[in-house]
């Protein structure tokens, strides 16, 4: 089932099965609500989000909203392609992040295409915009699967530029904004990446054995986020990228209080986990503050800044004629489904 409806100015795209329902906004392709059932059957929105539609313009959290051209940091705002230095705003300490000043968690998109499972927006970013080489294409569709939601992304530029983009949504599947040190986490990650103390990531990676960060087997956030470990305290949370061992069922967050599941597949070769550690007590939904560490981005994409620590061999690299398109999908099950 699809619905298609106009509130305060944006266009908002609601997707429904028996298990799903989620709303889109036109601005960011934002996720503004994902409802699935619990444990007793009732529905829960397990993404945090703003009170009102104006909020997504004026807080610069990214909640639900598709982030580009590049996810994260890039070091100070500056990369060097094919002979030309670029740079980009300085938006977050000496970096630039998640796009620059106006990336395009704060650009209306278009809706191009819906079908009864589906919808697929639109954006056009022209040459220069945010210091960005190329005129991009961008088209990313959701799409409700039974109980999954999934993303794809499709970037096709007219010269050579950067891409690297992500979802930026916030989930707590305890259905409100509560402490997120208290959901379960599985990583399947061999290998984790150092951040400095403007969070961006350093291109030193560390095997997970032995540290807090080794989340092979499921373990309470709260473990990673109470250790006092030193990339905790520099990052005053989790803020790292994962180095993901595989594509399927690659990342699971359990809820023990609604007993939610939901299992992250994905394409991209790392995720950055993210315990919103930069919420500040913003009004969220039904009046509720989302305050520090109340819920968990599972960033799926490239390695952050891998222009500068990987130079030409970057893969976030997208020349004329080629295109970048990853996936990334969002299994929902309960206790009783999946015993």
């Amino acid at each position: 089932m699809i619905k298609t409806e106009t509130w305060d100015g944006f266009v908002l795209v609601t997707l429904a099965s028996d298990k799903i329902r989620a709303t889109f906004m036109d601005l960011g392709a934002t996720i503004l609500s994902l409802c699935v059932r619990d444990r007793h059957g009732d529905w829960q929105d397990v993404v945090l989000g703003y009170e009102s539609l104006t909020d997504y313009e004026t807080y610069k959290g990214y909640l639900g909203a598709i982030i580009g051209r590049t996810a994260n940091r890039i070091r100070e705002g500056r990369f060097t392609l094919e002979g030309t230095t670029y740079q980009l705003p300085v938006n977050n300490g000496p970096n630039s992040n998640h796009g620059g000043e106006k990336g395009f968690a704060f650009r209306p998109f278009t809706v191009a295409e819906t079908t009864e499972d589906s919808v697929t927006f639109a954006l056009q970013s022209p040459d220069g915009e945010e210091g960005y080489p190329a005129n991009l294409d961008v088209a990313v569709t959701y799409r409700i699967e039974g109980s999954t939601l999934v993303i794809e992304y499709d970037a096709t530029p007219d010269g050579t530029t950067l891409v690297n983009l992500t979802n930026h949504a916030y989930f707590n599947l305890d259905g409100q904004a509560t402490y997120i040190g208290d959901h379960w986490l599985q990583i399947q990650a061999d290998a984790y990446g150092h951040v400095d103390g403007d969070i961006l990531f350093t291109g030193e990676t560390e095997d997970v054995t032995g540290t807090i960060f080794d989340f092979r087997k499921s373990r309470r956030i709260g473990e990673a986020l109470e250790s006092g470990d030193g990339q905790i305290e520099t990052a005053t949370g989790l803020d790292h990228p994962f180095l993901l061992n595989r594509e399927t069922d690659a990342v699971r967050l359990y809820s023990e209080k609604t007993g939610i599941s939901m299992t992250v597949s994905s394409s991209c070769p790392v995720c950055q986990i993210y315990s919103g550690n930069f919420l500040a007590g913003e009004t969220g939904k039904d009046g509720q503050p989302m305050n520090r560490q109340t819920a968990v981005c599972i960033e799926t994409s490239y390695p952050a800044d891998d222009i500068n620590i990987r130079n030409e061999q970057s893969k976030t690299i997208v020349k004329k004629g080629e295109s970048w398109k990853e996936w990334t999908s969002f299994r929902f099950e309960t206790d009783h489904e999946s015993q």
